[in-house]
């Protein structure tokens, strides 16, 4: 009060040193003319006698009468979604239908600010939060001009008036926006009673604070703008409707060049300057808030509905390039088809871009639908963790020889896509072009439960109807899974078969890369060997890319569901791995649809998008064998097909018996007492299971698939597991000390 005080005395002392104004002229009209004047000088008196004469009790009691402002209603404000860069985008209205977005005063062009002070309110950061002088003036313009032309409010008045929501020109009216002021003073500093005009100044329509009001009318945040843009958001408040741009640019525009008049003339801004300024063309429309990403916002807005500022990993020039993307594919491919891309850095598992359809707001291609989530039939988008499974066991390598001719699994009987067949072929040609006989041979060797094993402890969530076993239809696409969950599947493999969760918000970045933490949880989760994955990658890479792409810079595969239903292609590089998924969201067949020919194309359009270069892979790890197929050791020179394991798929409801743990080859290192146990690990078969070590039978329980073993000495030991219909499956280990 001491304050409010000192300023009082101050302006009596300034206002009884001046010259009376002349008096106003005789005549008609002379008590209209002098009505508004004599308005704001009872609220003068009023205010100069209640607080110049020290009624402080008076004060006091009537903030208590009047209770505290209504300061919950400025916390009501938009959520708004922001990319990893604090770019909007997507904003949602409050629960009233209003833009009210979230701004600080650091968030606004100093411009702005220094034409606000000029012509609102020279002496903001000096008052207690009235200006006396400022009533005398409004008074005298009054008389001068025979109307209002200042109404003698500062920004804290104003912000007191936004806050109740009441625009009174009474004397009762001002003198409660003094008190209200008076209480904002007291409860606030400068600059966040300034924060709370820019988020609740109006603008005009649904339209409040500068924020939502730069981005409406020029679409761009207001952290840089123009000394004319600048001037028009000063103006606009004093008469949000009559000057809103989009219905009264005119009226705009004479009370933006009012305000380049006022900052020249206090020196904020030269004549020079402000005479640019009025060249400036005002908007004539409101422009669309960003709606980018808008099924993820959704989704995340919904999820977290507390916070009005949301941030994901997102990259808005990534998702704005990508959804663009989409959009112009899904109209060339043809009516009712729909595109989701997901794009994220494998290096750190975020999520870069997300794009869940080809036009959120088109209903034709229900484009509602979030095809990222959607659970699809893969087509072949599984073969190479098929493949990177033999790999890993030891049951092939790239330049093993396998055999493309028509085989009979039971009842099933797969096809090439092609219809034909291709005799005797590479590991590397059969995955190279996604031969389907080759690779149904390969999972039955694998163990179609080893393969939906591996995708669970890989963080994946496999589908398939409700009391089913896994088959071998797994192998081209008998099995329901989602975009995102494949994205994840070929990231871990980008990264030497390391599993990592994709996230798209900040907190749950994975760990730095070493860290304890995230080697012991990729541990659990691998996708495949470090070998495994590089066998996997180098086959990928020198797929035949699409017309006017270079190969070998994009390891990818392609998918077509049967019916083509769903076309896929997912790849990688050597930091970024993009999937894209083209089809009906309903279900509906669209013949001639085919990942190699709709879905290939995209994702190389979309590495372009994210990055004009290519990141390397990673080099070979120790342990790759890099020869070709003469030189390969026996067992891998020609792929194992013997009667006993393709008549094990019988109906293919009963995998054979494979030994899951340890693979063939590995080196189990012992890192205490060369006699510490060894636990042995079988998948599939019928038991009771037999285990033997050298030829010779180990103690084992019949009803499990896995047996402790108490080794005697180290070196190599040859492991067979035998089922119940006397399957059988070997491998061969060594035992070392660590």
């Amino acid at each position: 009060m001491a304050r409010v005080w000192h300023h009082l005395s101050e302006q009596a002392r300034r206002l009884t040193s001046r010259r009376p104004n002349p008096p106003p002229p005789r005549g008609e009209g002379l008590w209209r003319r002098a009505r508004a004047p004599l308005r704001y000088g009872v609220v003068v008196c009023v205010a100069f006698g209640l607080l110049a004469a020290g009624s402080y009790g008076a004060l006091r009691l009537a903030m208590e009468q009047m209770g505290p402002p209504d300061l919950p209603q400025a916390s009501e404000l938009s959520t708004v979604v922001l990319d990893r860069h604090g770019k909007l985008l997507r904003a949602y209205t409050t629960p009233d239908g209003r833009w009210r977005m979230p701004v600080d005063v650091d968030d606004v062009d100093p411009r702005y600010l220094a034409m606000l002070m000029a012509f609102e309110d020279q002496r903001y950061y000096e008052h207690p939060g009235f200006e006396l002088r400022a009533f005398v003036r409004a008074a005298v313009t009054a008389v001068t001009h025979g109307r209002l032309v200042s109404g003698g409010s500062t920004l804290t008045m104003q912000v007191a008036r936004l806050l109740d929501g009441r625009h009174e020109r009474t004397p009762q009216g001002k003198l409660r926006q003094v008190v209200r002021a008076l209480q904002l003073e007291e409860r606030y500093d400068k600059q966040e009673i300034l924060r709370l005009y820019l988020r609740l100044a109006p603008f005009g329509g649904n339209i409040e604070g500068t924020r939502a009001a730069s981005l409406a009318y020029f679409g761009k945040e207001p952290r840089r703008l123009s000394i004319g843009e600048a001037a028009l958001l000063v103006a606009l408040p004093q008469s949000p409707e009559v000057r809103r741009p989009d219905r009264g640019a005119k009226y705009a525009l004479i009370a933006r060049n009012r305000v380049l008049d006022r900052a020249a003339e206090v020196g904020v801004i030269s004549k020079a300057e402000a005479d640019r300024a009025k060249s400036e063309r005002v908007p004539t429309a409101r422009r669309a808030f960003p709606k980018l990403a808008p099924h993820l916002s959704d989704s995340e807005v919904a999820k977290f509905p507390d916070r009005h500022i949301q941030q994901l990993t997102l990259d808005a020039g990534i998702q704005s390039a990508l959804e663009t993307l989409a959009e112009e594919q899904a109209r060339t491919l043809g009516p009712k088809l729909s595109a989701a891309i997901l794009a994220a850095d494998h290096t750190t598992g975020e999520v870069l871009a997300y794009v869940g359809s080809a036009g959120y707001l088109d209903r034709t291609r229900f484009g509602a639908v979030d095809m990222v989530q959607a659970v699809r039939s893969p087509g072949s988008t599984l073969k190479p963790i098929i493949y990177g499974l033999a790999f890993e066991s030891g049951l092939a390598h790239p330049e093993t020889f396998i055999e493309d001719k028509r085989a009979r699994f039971g009842s099933y009987s797969p096809e090439n896509f092609d219809e034909d067949f291709h005799g005797t072929v590479t590991v590397r040609e059969a995955l190279g072009n996604s031969l389907n006989v080759p690779a149904v041979k390969v999972l039955a060797a694998v163990g179609p439960n080893r393969l939906v094993s591996r995708l669970k402890r890989a963080g994946l969530d496999p589908q398939m109807l409700p009391l089913t076993q896994p088959t071998l239809a797994i192998a081209l696409g008998g099995v329901g899974t989602t975009l995102q969950d494949l994205t994840s599947l070929y990231a871990g493999m980008a990264r030497g078969g390391e599993a990592i969760k994709l996230t798209w918000r900040p907190d749950e970045v994975s760990p730095a890369e070493g860290s304890g933490l995230r080697a012991a949880a990729s541990a659990k989760r691998r996708v495949l060997s470090p070998v495994a994955a590089w066998y996997v990658t180098d086959i990928l890479k020198d797929a035949p890319p699409p017309a006017n792409f270079r190969r070998g810079s994009i390891a990818y595969k392609t998918g077509t569901s049967y019916g083509y239903r769903d076309a896929w292609a997912i790849g990688y590089d050597g930091k970024y791995t993009i999937a894209v998924w083209i089809g009906r969201p309903d279900g509906v067949s669209t013949p001639g649809l085919m990942g190699r020919l709709a879905a290939a194309p995209i994702l190389f359009d979309a590495f372009t998008r994210i990055s004009e270069h290519r990141a390397a892979f990673a080099p070979a790890p120790p342990g790759v064998l890099k020869v070709s197929g003469a030189e390969l050791p026996p067992p891998l020179k020609r792929f194992r097909e013997g009667p006993d394991e393709i008549a094990a798929a019988g109906p293919f409801l009963e995998p054979p018996v494979l030994i899951s743990f340890p693979p063939d080859r590995a080196e189990l290192e012992r890192q205490g007492d060369e006699t510490d146990p060894v636990v042995f690990k079988a998948e599939g078969g019928a038991l009771p299971l037999t285990w033997l070590v050298d030829g010779k039978p180990i103690s084992s329980s019949p009803h499990r698939r896995e047996v402790v073993w108490q080794p005697d000495a180290l070196g190599f030991v040859k492991l067979s597991v035998v089922d119940a219909k006397g399957r059988v499956d070997r491998v061969t280990v060594r035992l070392k000390q660590e």
